[in-house]
């Protein structure tokens, strides 16, 4: 009848336990932030006695888990950047040239003699000195069109080439041009990431707004100023000649050496030569391809000088790697197997497409491929964050204070148990963002908020069911029994409803109604457990030593 066994109310208190102790950390949220960033500086072979002293400030047997918290708790900055996205198609034309000019040449009898022209930057403009021909000329450029690899762009390639006269222009078509600007949007939002996890700060929110907007709130940073000076920074993309590699962090080395991390594993060094073949300045594009095995790899292409460099390095020293190096890490350091002349390459390795994708993304990350302007900034105080919290302290404590004096009023020693469950809840909550390091924003507190009346509402299903089942002069242990059974189903229809609704939320919103909807889940997963199975064992254990015959509900 009325009965739990013992490995199921180990399994559920254990659970209640394990929420309050990774909640635990929240309640002293200053110190156990400076212990992590004193750890994570100290792991890093940065010593102190700052650090220690702050290494000090929490066991570290304790879990040290935060949820971070937003923008509107914390202050910090905010701005809204515009990417002026047409800024890319100059370069991309300006990379096209080497490979039209050598196209032309090989026609020189039928075209005569080829010279670019000055025209949009859009567009790259060649006249050529028999008109006559011009067929032969079109036709020489585009074999030179790659055909387009993104969904919308099936069927189409990637440069348009017309004539007018004794001037040949070429232009990107409007399917490259949509994949130009999504590839453009794609590493600046990649390039604005890195330079802000550099600054070691919290839950950043970077994401993308529209067709050729970003959205930037970074929690903890001084000002809005502060911000943009940040982003402006650029990376740093070499290419290097490998000396060798060792796992030896004091290497010795010769005065032209420099030792480099590998990015990937972190007790790995290259030496490399100090001076590099070709710079980040020098690469016009990077793109995910496949190799002649049809294995994921990365493509990249130089301009003029770059690619003359990269011809004749590669040239002389093939069988020797050389290192792909971005922010004073390594890469990748491939082998060269053959001269690579006319500035394009192909990297290929133990890749996956996500990997390519992503590693393309990081060789075009050298710094922003056009220029930002920022429609919006604003600096929040962390005097208005510290406003926010009290506020949002303050009415989730009346709401907890409001549903206590009425579940207790309600149900007696049965209000106190789902009073204890309501608190567990809330913990359970707090946990699980600290788990994931979720960030709690000011939506987020009413999303907790709004949790706490959902679990009473559970609460209050069964025990109004409990008082149903009583009338029908059943004994209590039979009608707690049914009570749980039969409010299951208006529980799960009720917050399962309301789930569903939290999943669209998080999938279509963005920023605080993310934040709201994140809250939200978690709050009816945690408020269905608490009411479901904590309130039961509590009433359980209760029911087992006082054996009552008679129920107050």
């Amino acid at each position: 009848m009325l009965d739990i066994p013992l490995w199921k109310k180990v399994l559920i208190l254990g659970i209640c336990a394990a929420g309050l102790l990774m909640a635990l950390p929240n309640a002293n949220y200053s110190n156990v932030e400076r212990y992590n960033d004193a750890v994570s500086a100290m792991e890093g072979g940065i010593t102190s006695p700052e650090l220690e002293a702050d290494a000090g400030l929490w066991p570290s047997i304790l879990p040290s888990n935060l949820m971070n918290l937003g923008l509107d708790l914390r202050g910090g900055a905010h701005l809204l950047a515009e990417v002026q996205v047409e800024d890319v198609y100059g370069s991309r034309m300006d990379g096209y040239w080497p490979a039209v000019r050598d196209a032309l040449r090989e026609e020189r009898a039928t075209v005569g003699t080829i010279r670019r022209q000055p025209g949009p930057d859009s567009e790259l403009r060649v006249r050529i000195s028999q008109p006559e021909g011009m067929e032969a000329a079109v036709a020489a450029v585009r074999a030179l069109a790659q055909p387009i690899t993104t969904f919308t762009g099936v069927g189409s390639s990637d440069i348009d080439v017309s004539a007018n006269g004794d001037v040949l222009t070429v232009q990107l078509s409007e399917a490259e041009r949509a994949a130009t600007d999504d590839r453009t949007m794609q590493q600046s939002l990649e390039i604005i990431r890195r330079r802000v996890d550099e600054a070691g700060t919290r839950e950043p929110t970077i994401q993308r707004q529209g067709a050729d907007r970003i959205l930037i709130q970074v929690p903890g940073i001084g000002s809005a100023q502060e911000l943009k000076s940040l982003i402006g920074t650029t990376a740093k993309l070499t290419f290097h000649p490998v000396v060798g590699q060792t796992s030896d962090a004091n290497a010795r080395l010769d005065g032209r050496q420099i030792l480099v991390p590998d990015m990937d594993d972190a007790g790995t060094y290259y030496i490399l030569e100090q001076t590099p073949v070709v710079t980040g300045d020098d690469l016009v594009d990077s793109q995910p391809a496949f190799d002649q095995n049809g294995l994921p790899a990365v493509t990249f292409r130089f301009n003029g000088a770059g690619a003359r460099d990269f011809g004749i390095y590669t040239a002389e020293n093939i069988g020797s790697p050389f290192a792909i190096v971005l922010d004073d890490e390594v890469v990748t350091a491939p082998v060269i197997q053959s001269a690579i002349p006319g500035g394009t390459g192909q990297i290929t390795g133990n890749f996956d497409v996500t990997e390519s994708t992503q590693l393309s993304i990081l060789l075009r990350a050298g710094a922003l491929p056009a220029e930002m302007t920022f429609l919006e900034e604003r600096t929040i105080g962390p005097e208005l964050g510290q406003d926010s919290i009290d506020a949002g302290r303050i009415a989730a404590t009346i709401a907890m204070a409001g549903v206590v004096v009425f579940m207790i009023a309600s149900y007696g020693l049965f209000g106190v148990f789902a009073t204890v469950a309501l608190l567990i809840n809330v913990a359970l909550i707090v946990g699980i963002l600290s788990l994931i390091g979720g960030t709690l924003t000011l939506p987020g507190i009413a999303g907790i908020v709004l949790t706490v009346g959902m679990a009473v509402d559970a609460n209050v299903l069964v025990f109004e069911r409990i008082r149903e089942e009583l009338r029908t002069a059943k004994g209590p242990a039979r009608a707690i029994q049914l009570g749980y059974e039969r409010a299951l189903s208006a529980i799960v229809d009720a917050n399962l409803t309301t789930f569903i609704i939290a999943v669209i939320l998080f999938v279509l919103g963005s920023g605080p109604v993310r934040g709201f909807s994140v809250t939200l889940g978690i709050g009816i997963i945690t408020s269905v457990f608490t009411a479901l199975f904590v309130t039961r064992v509590f009433v359980v254990m209760w029911f087992e030593r006082r054996r009552p015959k008679k129920l107050e509900v």
